[in-house]
């Protein structure tokens, strides 16, 4: 019904908008679909899902796109599934997103260290004042529960 895609703010930057990949996975179209970037541009805004007259749960179709992909490694033709390992283990390790590490291990991970020189003189007087309004930490926070989070990532591991 284009639901889902008539209100996506993604869509635009997607190779298949979010209706055309749900009818591929219906069709069973699995490398099509595996080797989109759809998936992994999906914003999990989750206004595909409020508007879906048949309450399908877009997000986590998505999501299991994405991990679907990940563990036959494809990777699409965007950064984007180094983007979501890098994010995802710096979850792991700290409990909640560092961002100075994200940006930096995302950047070797991604291939783009030589970037890293512009990124630092283009964004320096930003994060300058970001650290200053304590919006940014040098270090990464320490947070209760870590081993909760911990055993999550574990618990999924096995599941999936």
């Amino acid at each position: 019904c284009v639901a889902c895609s008539s209100g996506c703010p993604g869509a635009y930057q997607m190779d298949y908008p979010p209706h055309q990949l749900l009818r591929m996975v219906q069709l069973g179209l699995k490398d099509r679909v595996l080797d989109s970037n759809t998936f992994w541009i999906c914003l999990s805004c989750e206004t595909c899902a409020t508007r879906c007259p048949n309450d399908i749960e877009i997000v986590l179709v998505m999501d299991a796109l994405r991990e679907m992909a990940l563990k036959e490694g494809r990777k699409g033709t965007t950064k984007l599934p180094v983007f979501h390992r890098t994010f995802l283990n710096m979850v792991k390790m700290f409990g909640k997103v560092y961002e100075l590490g994200l940006i930096l291990v995302f950047m070797i991970m991604s291939g783009n260290i030589l970037k890293l020189k512009d990124l630092i003189t283009r964004d320096a007087p930003l994060g300058i004042k970001m650290f200053m309004r304590g919006k940014l930490a040098i270090l990464p926070a320490r947070i209760q529960g870590k081993a909760q989070i911990k055993r999550i990532f574990q618990l999924s591991s096995k599941t999936g």
